[in-house]
């Protein structure tokens, strides 16, 4: 009974004005270190519709010119830098002896999109449920991290909007978590980051094949991302048919909502005994792995390597 007031209470805030991406993530981890979750299930099914949910409600309150513009030059940046993460995260896991399985769904994890890019290779390459635990609980753990940490550094080496944007779709693993620093940050990093990481999670579908190929397996079930086709469809009905119209604010307010809801939830289902059994070498293996695609990716965007 007691979790379940509080969890209640913690949905509870994330309706208030003092709500925020960040704060949500927070307020779900308190959550999660001093209580039982009640619906630990459910709770992650609701918070993978709702993300996606949340996106498209985004895509309302954009421009179709901008997303196409930044969907063609990080398409290309994303290409290079998921060919970079896998490249190092494998030579990682090798050198820490890293059970080969957890090390590659680690390694795709941060080069792609967290979360969903291990549910999608998990099935393919035979991962069992602890293998599959320890991924995710290392991968969210860092997203929390990221989370937090970006806009405090993105606002400390006075980065633009369009660098923190792009460095943020780049650098942090879940689209929730960038989303929401790029929130903390700017409308115009909002824009970039959203669309760049979107581009960057259409990469699930040939990784998923090229995975299944080398491996022979015959799991080749894709999860399609279809959610980043009517996020398009949203931008363009802002864009092209009357735009600021109140009910595509309307919606745009609400996929900030969404947002902060699957931040809640999301943090709400990392509790001690979850990051306990993610154990030292893969939590390790994923913090230095993704240090070294922040730090570089952020070197580069500053000396003008990359940008939009």
């Amino acid at each position: 009974m007691r979790s379940k007031i509080l969890f209640v209470l913690g949905l509870t805030f994330c309706l208030t004005p003092w709500a925020s991406p960040p704060l949500a993530l927070v307020a779900g981890l308190i959550f999660g270190a001093i209580a039982t979750h009640p619906y630990p299930g459910e709770s992650r099914q609701i918070s993978k519709h709702l993300l996606q949910a949340a996106v498209v409600g985004l895509g309302f309150g954009m421009n179709l010119h901008q997303v196409l513009r930044a969907g063609r030059s990080g398409f290309v940046y994303t290409a290079a830098g998921i060919g970079f993460a896998l490249l190092v995260g494998t030579a990682l896991g090798y050198m820490m002896r890293v059970r080969s399985r957890p090390s590659f769904l680690i390694s795709t994890g941060t080069a792609i999109c967290g979360g969903s890019a291990i549910a999608a290779v998990g099935p393919v390459v035979g991962a069992t449920e602890d293998e599959m635990s320890v991924s995710l609980g290392t991968i969210f753990l860092l997203n929390s991290v990221a989370l937090l940490a970006f806009p405090v550094i993105g606002g400390a080496l006075h980065l633009t909007q369009q660098q923190f944007g792009l460095w943020a779709a780049l650098a942090i693993h879940d689209t929730s978590s960038v989303v929401g620093a790029c929130a903390k940050f700017g409308a115009v990093a909002l824009a970039v980051g959203t669309t760049v990481k979107l581009a960057r999670a259409l990469w699930i579908v040939p990784v998923t094949v090229a995975t299944a190929v080398k491996s022979g397996s015959k799991k080749t079930r894709i999860q399609w991302p279809w959610f980043i086709l009517f996020f398009c469809l949203a931008a363009m009905l802002n864009t092209y048919f009357l735009e600021g119209l109140p009910v595509y604010q309307f919606l745009s307010k609400a996929g900030k909502l969404m947002l902060i809801f699957t931040l809640f939830l999301i943090g709400a289902t990392l509790s001690p005994a979850a990051l306990r059994k993610v154990g030292p070498r893969p939590l390790i293996q994923g913090a230095l792995l993704w240090i070294v695609v922040a730090v570089t990716s952020l070197l580069a965007i500053r000396a003008g390597w990359i940008g939009l």
